[in-house]
């Protein structure tokens, strides 16, 4: 049986909605794996500057106590949190 032209601009339609959704799933992936990417990074440079600032320790400190999702909190219960270094200038 002959496809007809409404039959074939279905089609069309269709495909295209298929490849316009198949588009924003794969921008809305890169931008969860940008937000990670950025979540990672920044936790990162808190734990290095808590290894030298004991303001950013008591913050690190604070957030983790803070964490309302029990499963997050476990993540920390054997890690001991970075303390700042002392310099033989702090310790006179």
């Amino acid at each position: 049986m002959a496809e007809t032209e409404l039959e074939r601009a279905e089609k069309r339609y269709a495909q295209a909605k298929a490849r316009l959704q198949a588009l924003k799933n794969r921008e809305a992936t890169r931008q969860r794996k940008l937000d990670t990417r950025r979540k990672v990074i920044l936790g990162g440079a808190l734990m290095d500057l808590a290894e030298r600032d004991s303001s950013a320790t008591a913050m690190l400190d604070r957030l983790i106590r803070n964490l309302s999702r029990e499963q997050d909190r476990k993540a920390f219960a054997e890690w001991d949190a970075p303390s700042p270094a002392t310099t033989d200038e702090d310790a006179s």
